[in-house]
């Protein structure tokens, strides 16, 4: 079984955590992973950087531009992980953009990701319908688990297709804005958490967008499995560096 889900089986609120792979240092990736962990982390998304990241707000664009002028590519970040799973055993998911994947090769992405214990892919930009017809096999030939993102927006039978093909876990952005862009959830974020948490679902969900601090972890974890923190730590990693991490996730999920 895939680790992203044996920890989606465990009986806890799940704190997943984005970074920008090459930030604030180039070298900082395997150092803040490991951190991350340490700290009682349960699953990391490793931002690839691109430089067009549609997806993103301000903070995690800026903290891309600042790993793509450190020299942060695919295959550095392949050779920076090479050894990861000598010290990390919790599940790791890389988010990136498409356009570089289909450069390096996408067989040949997924096949270096099993390599090196890569448990799962989220790509934004990659319609379902493209990956479930083009891609799915491949994926799952090198047991990667790619993970769908659903908005408010998504209607009741897109987010049943989208159940019906993924194997870990749906991704809930709270808001149709970009990351970053919001503080604490309103009304018409928790009755869509609520209507979709109502669907039933064979494949859990959590939360990301908007989420910065225990009150909003608690208030997204009341409807999901789990919550994932970007631009917030991106922020923190800004200002007070690697080194105190611990301070962060205590802040968080205390």
């Amino acid at each position: 079984m895939n680790r992203i889900q044996n920890k989606l089986q465990e009986n806890k609120k799940l704190l997943s955590i984005y970074f920008t792979a090459g930030y604030p240092s180039l070298n900082d990736t395997v150092s803040i992973i490991q951190d991350l962990e340490k700290n009682g982390v349960d699953m990391i998304e490793i931002g690839l950087p691109f430089s067009d990241p549609l997806a993103d707000g301000p903070t995690i664009q800026a903290s891309s531009t600042d790993a793509l002028k450190n020299g942060m590519t695919t295959e550095v970040l392949f050779k920076q992980l090479k050894d990861i799973r000598k010290t990390v055993k919790i599940p790791l998911i890389i988010m990136g953009y498409f356009n570089p994947i289909f450069q390096y090769g996408v067989e040949a992405f997924c096949k270096k990701c099993q390599e090196i214990g890569v448990d799962g892919l989220i790509i934004p930009d990659l319609p379902v319908d493209v990956y479930h017809n083009e891609y799915q096999a491949t994926f799952e030939r090198y047991g990667l688990i790619n993970v769908f993102l659903i908005t408010p927006q998504t209607s009741e039978e897109r987010i049943n297709f989208i159940d019906s093909i993924s194997k870990g876990f749906i991704y809930m952005v709270s808001s149709a804005s970009v990351t970053g862009s919001q503080s604490g959830f309103g009304n018409t974020q928790t009755n869509y958490f609520k209507r979709v948490a109502d669907m039933n679902l064979k494949n859990p969900q959590i939360i990301g967008f908007g989420i910065s601090d225990n009150k909003t972890f608690t208030q997204a974890t009341t409807y999901a499995k789990g919550a994932i923190i970007g631009s917030a730590f991106i922020k923190h990693l800004a200002t007070k560096g690697r080194n105190n991490i611990k301070e962060f996730v205590t802040f968080v999920a205390s």
